[in-house]
Formats: structure tokens, C-alpha cells, sequence
């Protein structure tokens, strides 16, 4: 009895608990809906507000985007948010896991004191290192290239701290069994650790991924050329300080958006599997 008793109110907070969660994702969604929504208005809507969805629905923004490739370079911004973003992505996922596995498993000289410093550089803010940076990249004569980038990214402690706390997950067993078999620690780490963390390393690609792509300050301050820009900065152009094409911008937003959200529908499976992974100990 008494266990019947109980069923409905755990219903009840399952349901509740659920709900929270839909209302929560729709308010996550709703910028991104209200920016699919404005690209298909008239500027003259948009300044002055009537209603959410368009009175006049129109696909001039986009038109006018996509049909001016000399004035708007919009496909040549897509392809080097894709190009930066994709390398940023490979770049990140390779040496984290490479140096994370070594301080999970190698037994490394001062790894007790260096890994509390590495990790401490995640509390730094990357505004105080853009004058560094920007230093290190002109004497080395990477500004204005994908370079300036792509390489400094690769020096993050996200990506290292992530799969380093994933690695230690994985049993250790199946490392001592693979070193009876005469496995090197590379081979072990390409043939064991790699294959039994990809959801892990599907996560930090697609996190490293979406933050290349909406990184606006890296661009701006790195690049020089219009048509090196990326599509943040690319997008920015249409707001001045005296004049706002609100329909062009919410359109290129749109655009600029839809990939990301294409991508994480695709990922999100390896995401959750290295979310429920990560708490998994021997």
C-alpha cells in the first residue's frame, strides 16, 4: 500500500521536474527562434516593433546577402570560420589528449605541481593575454593569417583538464593487459585510451568548435583584411556608429547560427554519453 501511495507523487515531481526542464530549454532556444524570425523582416518592422512574427514576410535580407559577394563576402567568411574553427578543433583535441593521458598515466617529474598551475590558467582571463599575444604573433609575422588564430588555441587547459578527469575514468586494467602484450605507451594510448574515450573527444571537439566559431575579440584584434574576417566580425560590419541594417544583421546571424545548431544536433548523443561517462571509476 504504502508503495502505491508513493507512485503518484513521484509522478507528479518526474512531471514537474520535466516541465522546468521544457521551459528552460525554450527560453535557451528563444533568441535563436526570435533571430529566425527578424531575418524575415522589413527594416521598417524591425525599428518599429508591431508584433514577433513578420507582417510582410520577406527574403530580401538574404538576397541581398548572399547576391553581393563583392560587397558582402559572406561565403568567403564561412569558409574561414569553417577553416579556423575545424583546425582550432583538431588542433585542441590533439594535444589535450596527448598531454592529458600523460598526466593521467606516465609518471612525470613535478606533474603534482604542474598540473594545479595549468589548471589555474583556466581562472586567467584571455583579454590580459591579447597584448602578449599580439606581440608573440607580430614578431613571428602571423597577423592577418589563419595562423594567429589557430595556433594559440592550442594551448587552452579546457580541452587538457576535461580529458585528463575522463582518462582517469578508464580502468586500468585494460592498459596492464594491452603492456603484457608488449603494447608501447603510444600504442596504448592510440589503440586503448583513444577508441574507449570518443565521447569524450566528440565533446571537446564540438565545445572547442562552437567557441572558435563565435569568437569575435581573436578576429577583430588579429586580422586586418575584410576578407580574412570570420563571420562574427563579418557580421559586425553592418552596425556602424551612425547606421544599423538590423534586417542584414539578424540575417547573417541567422546564417552564421545554423551551422552550430546543425552541429550540435549531430554531437549531442557523444556529449551526453561523456557526461554519463566521466563519473565511471574502476
Amino acid at each position: 500500500m504504502r508503495l502505491r501511495r508513493n507512485q503518484p507523487s513521484n509522478q507528479g515531481m518526474g512531471l514537474a521536474g520535466e516541465t522546468m526542464l521544457a521551459l528552460g530549454a525554450a527560453l535557451f532556444v528563444l533568441p535563436i527562434v526570435l533571430i529566425a524570425i527578424t531575418a524575415f523582416k522589413p527594416d521598417a518592422e524591425i525599428v518599429h516593433f508591431k508584433s514577433v512574427l513578420p507582417q510582410t514576410a520577406t527574403t530580401g535580407n538574404f538576397k541581398e546577402i548572399l547576391g553581393n559577394p563583392e560587397e558582402i563576402p559572406i561565403f568567403r567568411w564561412f569558409l574561414n570560420s569553417v577553416l579556423v574553427s575545424s583546425a582550432v578543433a583538431l588542433l585542441v583535441v590533439t594535444v589535450s589528449s596527448m598531454a592529458a593521458y600523460a598526466f593521467a598515466r606516465l609518471d612525470l617529474a613535478g606533474k603534482r605541481w604542474i598540473f594545479p598551475l595549468i589548471i589555474g590558467t583556466l581562472m586567467v582571463p584571455g583579454q590580459v593575454l591579447l597584448v602578449p599575444a599580439y606581440l608573440i604573433l607580430n614578431r613571428l609575422g602571423w597577423l592577418d593569417t589563419p595562423l594567429a588564430l589557430i595556433i594559440p588555441a592550442g594551448g587552452g587547459a579546457f580541452g587538457f583538464f576535461l580529458l585528463h578527469q575522463f582518462f582517469l575514468g578508464i580502468p586500468k586494467d585494460l592498459e596492464e593487459a594491452a603492456e603484457l602484450d608488449g603494447c608501447s605507451h603510444w600504442r596504448i594510448f592510440w589503440n586503448v585510451v583513444l577508441p574507449l574515450s570518443r565521447p569524450a573527444l566528440a565533446s571537446l571537439a564540438i565545445f572547442t568548435f562552437v567557441g572558435s566559431w563565435n569568437d569575435f575579440l581573436g578576429p577583430l584584434v588579429f586580422l586586418d583584411s575584410v576578407d580574412k574576417y570570420t563571420l562574427p566580425v563579418g557580421v559586425a560590419l553592418f552596425q556602424t556608429s551612425y547606421y544599423a541594417e538590423y534586417g542584414l544583421t539578424m540575417a547573417a546571424a541567422a546564417l552564421c547560427t545554423l551551422p552550430v545548431v546543425v552541429a550540435f544536433l549531430f554531437f549531442q548523443r557523444f556529449i551526453t554519453q561523456s557526461v554519463a561517462l566521466t563519473g565511471l571509476k574502476d
